[in-house]
């Protein structure tokens, strides 16, 4: 597979699991944002001043979890490569671990009920910490994709770099920068839909498909890293 084509499906891959563990979280634990933080801080206002919604003891939890999930990532990533070491699988695994604590234990929760009790709290704040490991992962070793977890800054550049196709931009890098963004976005938008549906037909089992993603992602690198740790023949 090509470099352009392994990176394009990266990028779909994770904007799809993005938006389906985003949305899954959102619909399954009282409106709980497990990727953005800056709508569990929303919901933490409109809560404070409304006492009778639900659960905002975990919203208020969600965003240290999601900081411990940056910060394991982070850890991680530095313990690999100091060993000299490619770090990418070895975060990849850990999301994936964080995840499946968040589907096994949001299935040993249901029915959730009306409030978060002990299960569906740390399933909950599981799925927080896995996302946080994504964005951590995101920032650290995938720095050549479009951020996959949030889109307000991508929606914001496609708009401009629309655009500037339409004016006839001279920008030579134009079109490869549009795609970039565009596949991610568009991956993320099918993530959110299929998370819906998924979780109305399966609960939280439904969270088994960004789980064979994560498994997906991993096996698709072991040639990448194959491939890179070769050495160069003269």
């Amino acid at each position: 597979m090509s470099d352009t084509k392994h990176i394009q499906r990266q990028g779909m891959a994770l904007g799809f699991f993005a938006g389906y563990v985003d949305t899954l979280g959102f619909l399954a634990l009282f409106g709980l944002f497990t990727a953005h933080v800056t709508g569990n801080f929303i919901l933490i206002g409109a809560a404070l001043a409304d006492p009778s919604r639900s659960s905002v003891l975990l919203k208020f939890l969600a965003f240290p979890a999601f900081i411990a999930g940056v910060a394991a990532g982070r850890i991680l990533v530095l313990l690999v490569e100091r060993r000299q070491a490619l770090a990418l699988r070895p975060a990849l695994l850990l999301e994936l671990v964080l995840l499946l604590g968040f589907m096994g234990f949001g299935i040993a929760a249901t029915p959730v009920g009306g409030e978060a009790g002990p299960l569906a709290m740390t399933s909950g704040l599981l799925g927080a910490a896995a996302m946080g490991a994504h964005s951590a992962i995101s920032r650290l070793l995938l720095g050549h994709l479009a951020p996959t977890s949030m889109m307000t800054g991508n929606v914001t550049q496609i708009v401009i770099d629309a655009v500037d196709l339409l004016r006839g931009a001279d920008d030579p890098g134009l079109k490869a920068r549009f795609a970039k963004v565009l596949w991610p976005l568009l991956s993320f938008a099918i993530g959110c839909i299929a998370a819906a549906f998924g979780y109305l037909w399966f609960g939280f089992a439904a969270l088994a498909l960004p789980v064979l993603i994560l498994v997906g992602l991993l096996v698709s690198e072991r040639p990448q890293q194959l491939a890179q740790a070769q050495p160069t023949i003269s």
